[in-house]
């Protein structure tokens, strides 16, 4: 399998950072806006699209600031990507911004870029503040 390249997106959103993080963090928030539907035991969380569905593990998570998973197909095939998003908070203008962090093959690069554009589209109609 092709290498996978560490990518960073930055996505400006308008909204509290306490709001953000109930939406990046739960299984409740994250149907809202991620997938159709996630469900989640302890530290696996299952994500539903359109009947299929993916796992994944929780690897960390730190109150009002990131979430980070690995799926579970990266997990038994011994590797150590993950994807992440942080919210983080321009300390003089107090803009918000969510930073994902993801593990890309660099063929399907625009196409899962476009991907997170349009998940963070579909959060911020969520949120209002689109």
């Amino acid at each position: 399998m092709d290498d996978k390249i560490k990518v960073e997106m930055e996505f400006p959103i308008h909204a509290s950072p306490q709001l953000l993080f109930q939406y990046i963090s739960t299984p409740s928030g994250l149907s809202e806006w991620f997938a159709d539907n996630v469900n989640s035991r302890g530290e696996v969380f299952t994500f539903i699209w359109d009947g299929s569905q993916e796992k994944a593990k929780l690897l960390s998570k730190k109150s009002g600031e990131r979430i980070r998973f690995r799926w579970m197909a990266d997990e038994e095939d011994g590797e150590t990507y993950y994807f992440e998003i942080k919210i983080q908070v321009d300390e003089i203008t107090k803009d918000v911004s969510l930073i994902v962090t993801d593990y890309i093959e660099e063929d399907e690069m625009e196409e899962a870029k476009m991907l997170w554009e349009n998940q963070i589209s579909d959060l911020k109609q969520v949120l209002g503040s689109a």
